[in-house]
């Protein structure tokens, strides 16, 4: 065994021995029988060919043979090799242990010696070289057929173009026939019109003569209504500056008012006293009349009884003859009585005239109580239509003045609540100056403008009408529906995301192949749909979460919707994110079972072996969540743009 691996070209330290010497028989107990060993092989090939390997020993180094002739020990292995002989591999003798220890190494580590026995890992430059050359080749060739597809595209929507342009052009042609036609027609028509019109006009002028005149008489009586109607105006004017003054006359006679509403009342008092006092003069007055009437029968009956009397002592004088005298003491009895009469009618005459004049007295008080009642009356009359003008005007005044103190409140309440609005839209247009500033200084430090191709316009038009048509079920694109937790992450998103990033995620199959049908009809480009009943999710591996120095991708991926998160397991599946490729490669390629990783810089590496690398059109990709970023930016300044003016012109109404 130790002569074989001695001629197959094997290390000393291989082979039991601390230096050649000990190779020599007998040389392990001090007794070499010889100072120099050879050992010779002979391989003879298919064709009878022989081919002649020797190993000798001459003194502490060996000599190598090949056909006799001596050669390095490199040329020496070249030429082992070419026979499937390899000294490095070990892959012609099995020593001892060799076959325990191969059956205890890993997958990877019998892996790598397999590649080592059949020389395979000479070849990893190479076989990287041209996997990296077909990478290229395959994005090279989807390229051009995406470059080819959308060349077709725009070529189809040029034509579509150009047969619209050729219909536009020959439909202007037609207008332009129809049009001079419109006019011809038209001409003639207007030529009629102008005949029927002048013979009209003639007729409208003879009218319209008669019309001047008595537009002028018509004129005559406007003006002479307008001086009517100054005058009056003016007498309005006078009448309301007369309606002011008695209203601040009025103002200044309220104490007149109530100082003779208290004297109104004090004469009403005194009337009633005066009506009492009327009452009882009229009823002394009638009183005495009966008095004077009781007088008066009997002063006509004494009177009569007196010319009676008269009479009778007449014709008793008459009778006894007019020698016939009194004596003396019947004509004292006489003359006194006579002077008694004389004295009791002077007596009556002056009660009667006495009474006579006080009944004249109280006549002429009566009548003058009568007439000052009246008056009294008439002015208490007027008192009272006056006290119920003035209150009147009171309530009136009173009710102007509530109005008046409302409408101040209420002023003072819409002052108060400007003065708050003011305030408000004050801070708050701070507030949307300094976000728009810090928006304004974000947009600037991004130093990047997005402007949407007309593809991408269209596409996005397309997007919009289905979530109008399908407003409960089209969510949106993948894309918009999620982002990473920080940007350094963005890169080995993209790389996941792959085809699956501006696809279309809706709620179920159905709503996609309706979708699809709408594309379809209205001739769009083709969209990618992720039906949330329709995908096959695997389930998450927890354990993964475990291990040190990478994450899982679903926990570096954030969204507000919780029915995507199936989504995202979906496009992600169990794989992990590394912060460098060499972690990514480790943890992909360095445990019991292979796994999916891939490293911040976009280096995906999957569990087929397959290993993919970024490249500038992968960061060119990723800009698409920068640009998600600020197109929300630009939303948010032109939404608070149009704030600011609302709350500027606002501000500027409240002035």
């Amino acid at each position: 065994m130790d002569a074989l691996s001695f001629v197959m070209g094997e290390k000393i330290a291989n082979l039991r021995v601390k230096n050649i010497q000990e190779l020599i028989h007998g040389a392990h107990i001090g007794k070499p029988v010889s100072s120099f060993a050879s050992v010779k092989i002979v391989y003879v090939e298919e064709s009878g060919e022989e081919k002649t390997f020797a190993r000798i020993i001459r003194g502490a180094c060996s000599e190598f043979r090949f056909g006799d002739n001596p050669v390095s020990r490199s040329a020496y292995v070249a030429e082992l090799e070419k026979i499937g002989i390899i000294v490095k591999a070990q892959n012609c003798l099995v020593f001892q242990g060799t076959v325990e220890l191969i059956s205890m190494k890993k997958p990877k580590e019998r892996t790598q010696f397999f590649e080592k026995i059949s020389t395979s890992g000479e070849l990893i430059g190479e076989y990287e070289e041209k996997k990296r050359k077909l990478q290229k080749a395959e994005e090279d060739a989807q390229f051009n057929f995406n470059k080819k597809k959308n060349v077709a595209a725009e070529r189809k929507q040029a034509k579509l173009e150009k047969e619209e342009a050729e219909r536009y052009q020959s439909l202007l042609e037609e207008l332009k026939i129809n049009k001079i036609q419109l006019q011809l027609f038209r001409l003639y028509h207007n030529e009629k019109k102008i005949h029927f019109l002048n013979t009209e006009l003639e007729h409208v002028n003879r009218d319209l003569s008669v019309t001047k005149e008595s537009l002028s008489h018509l004129e005559n009586i406007v003006k002479a209504k307008k001086k009517e109607h100054g005058m009056l105006t003016r007498q309005l004017q006078q009448t309301e500056k007369e309606l002011k003054s008695l209203e601040a006359l009025l103002n200044q006679k309220r104490p007149q008012y109530i100082k003779a509403k208290e004297n109104t009342s004090h004469h009403l008092k005194k009337l009633d006293v005066a009506k009492k006092s009327i009452q009882d003069s009229e009823k002394q007055c009638s009183k005495q009349e009966d008095d004077i009437k009781a007088l008066e029968t009997e002063l006509v009956d004494l009177d009569g009884a007196w010319r009676n009397f008269e009479k009778q002592i007449e014709e008793e004088i008459l009778r006894k003859g007019r020698d016939i005298e009194l004596e003396a003491s019947q004509l004292d009895q006489y003359k006194e009585l006579k002077d008694q009469v004389r004295k009791k009618v002077a007596i009556m005459t002056q009660q009667l005239e006495k009474l006579q004049w006080e009944q004249n007295a109280d006549e002429e008080r009566l009548a003058f109580e009568k007439r000052r009642h009246k008056e009294v009356q008439e002015n208490l009359k007027q008192i009272k239509e006056q006290i119920e003008d003035h209150k009147k005007r009171i309530e009136k005044l009173e009710e102007y003045t509530k109005t008046c103190m409302d409408c101040l409140k209420e002023k003072k309440q819409q002052e108060e609540t400007l003065v708050d609005e003011i305030e408000k839209t004050k801070s708050r247009m701070s507030e949307v100056n300094e976000e728009l500033n810090l928006i304004r200084s974000e947009l600037q430090n991004a130093g990047i403008d997005y402007h949407e191709g007309k593809r991408q316009q269209k596409r996005e038009e397309v997007l919009e009408h289905l979530k109008r048509l399908y407003p409960d079920s089209v969510f949106g694109r993948l894309l918009d529906l999620c982002h990473p937790i920080h940007k350094k992450y963005q890169l080995a998103v993209t790389k996941v995301f792959g085809r699956y990033m501006v696809a279309i995620v809706v709620a179920s199959e159905k709503v996609a192949k309706d979708c699809i049908r709408f594309l379809k009809e209205e001739r769009a480009e083709p969209e990618t749909f992720l039906a949330l009943d329709y995908l096959d999710i695997k389930p998450i591996n927890e354990r993964l979460r475990e291990i040190k120095g990478c994450k899982m991708m679903i926990d570096v991926i954030k969204t507000q919707f919780p029915q995507l998160k199936k989504v995202i397991q979906f496009v992600c599946g169990n794989g992990l994110v590394c912060e460098t490729v060499e972690e990514a490669r480790h943890i992909a390629f360095g445990g019991p079972e292979r796994r999916k990783t891939v490293a911040l810089d976009g280096t995906l590496f999957l569990k087929s072996g397959v290993i993919s690398g970024g490249s500038s059109d992968l960061k060119y990709k990723a800009r698409c969540w920068d640009e998600k970023e600020l197109k929300k930016l630009r939303d948010r300044r032109t939404q608070l743009i149009q704030e600011l003016k609302y709350h500027a012109y606002s501000f500027k109404k409240f002035k």
